[in-house]
């Protein structure tokens, strides 16, 4: 009895049950996840939205005009940044900072928040809204950054393979510590066990000493490309997100492969994210939901994205003009009339409608003013010259429909598929 309670002595501490959830109520992919201290969720979404969730309750930040690609907690403030090449700052979604280009990932520290931009350029803003800098890479867009744990430097990951160290205060470039031989998506710095951990377009996930660059561990497998990177609060555990919906937890202690997990039904993993108490990993995807496994029990729960997307069903089951819906519009529109969440308005009811007259829908002033009337005439236009040419300026992402005869079956399903039960 001594012995099983001296035993028992030496457990560690009871703690919660960590449980498998869902958070919904996005109308696009999840691109990008944060985790605060204090419990909250913050999703970045290709419907335009950032949602804050609080006890699985979410607050809708709306401002961005494109797709919002990453977001991020610093103190008590919300970041994001996305399609429309804006940095914002919320919770009154002030623009901090624009790029050339869309910004893909951020980084924060005490004083400064960075942007990554496939302009070339990284965006380096002061919180305190003095002068910002915009350090030229010279070639290829930057996927990742990266601030030192006191601030003053900068990492940077770019489509030319490079990773570079930056100095905050001059802005200059101080070393080129990698050059690989495929682009670099993601970049992890862990200073407190001196490491950092790169993924690659071509499926390499590698472990560097943090001082000399040299390569610790390797843990490229052949799937491709590496899109997300998450280390655990306790630093225990690495999470890999890959193209071809993988989710691989490598633990850090013994440097190797703790769970490998096929997350989604179809389509990549584009975001992951720990809790904050590192029970759960949270992750995205093509799926309008942010997922959260049990770290400890992953392949115990389903699949991200269960149903098909339209996009995503056998082309032979549709005719025509379903298909070009599914190829070009229904990742943005719904044919329904409460229109949920999407990047853009329902269709339902569109013939006729004055374009920008949704109720509830954030349109581009270009739209608002457009004057154009949605029609058989107006929507061919639309797909014949594209948007970027019919309605500059608008937010409506920039493709054609070149073949006169799918825009007819385009226009005819539409016909059918949006009328309202009265005019069928």
């Amino acid at each position: 009895m001594r012995a099983l309670l001296a035993a028992l002595l030496l457990l560690p501490p009871a703690t919660a049950v960590a449980d498998f959830y869902t958070l919904k109520g996005h109308g696009g992919p999840i691109m990008g996840i944060a985790s605060a201290p204090d419990g909250r969720i913050a999703t970045a979404s290709f419907d335009n939205t950032v949602g804050l969730w609080t006890d699985g309750a979410p607050q809708w930040l709306e401002g961005h005009e494109a797709a919002v690609n990453v977001v991020l907690f610093n103190g008590t403030g919300v970041y994001s940044a996305g399609d429309d090449f804006t940095l914002r700052h919320w919770p009154g979604g002030e623009i901090l900072g624009r790029h050339k280009g869309k910004i893909v990932d951020l980084a924060a520290s005490k004083t400064h928040v960075a942007s990554a931009s496939w302009d070339g350029t990284i965006g380096i803003w002061p919180l305190d809204g003095s002068q910002p800098q915009m350090l030229p890479v010279g070639s290829g867009g930057i996927n990742s950054v990266a601030f030192s744990p006191d601030g003053s430097q900068l990492y940077s990951a770019g489509t030319d393979g490079t990773l570079r160290l930056w100095d905050v205060a001059t802005g200059e470039e101080r070393q080129q510590l990698l050059r690989h031989g495929f682009g670099l998506n993601e970049l992890l710095i862990n200073p407190d066990d001196g490491w950092l951990a790169y993924g690659a377009v071509d499926g390499g996930t590698r472990i560097l000493d943090l001082q000399s660059g040299e390569e610790l561990h390797d843990f490229t497998l052949d799937r491709r490309p590496i899109l997300a990177l998450a280390l655990s609060p306790d630093r225990r555990h690495l999470a890999v997100g890959d193209g071809e919906g993988y989710i691989m937890v490598i633990d850090t202690q013994s440097w190797r492969i703790a769970r490998d997990f096929r997350a989604t039904l179809r389509g990549p993993i584009w975001a992951l994210a720990f809790s904050a108490d590192g029970q759960n990993i949270h992750a995205g995807g093509i799926d309008d939901a942010m997922y959260s496994w049990p770290l400890a029990s992953l392949s115990e729960h389903g699949q991200m994205a269960q149903d098909a997307r339209s996009f995503l069903k056998d082309p032979d089951e549709m005719d025509n003009g379903e298909r070009q819906f599914a190829r070009k519009c229904s990742i943005c529109h719904t044919l329904t009339p409460d229109g949920k969440r999407r990047a853009g308005p329902t269709l339902h009811g569109v013939f006729g409608r004055p374009a920008g007259t949704v109720p509830g829908y954030l349109y581009s002033r270009t739209l608002t003013g457009s004057g154009i009337i949605w029609s058989d005439e107006t929507i061919n236009q639309l797909f014949d010259l594209g948007p970027d040419h019919y309605i500059p300026g608008s937010k409506m992402p920039m493709q054609r429909i070149t073949g006169a005869q799918d825009r007819a079956d385009l226009i005819a399903y539409l016909r059918r598929a949006t009328a309202s039960e009265d005019t069928k």
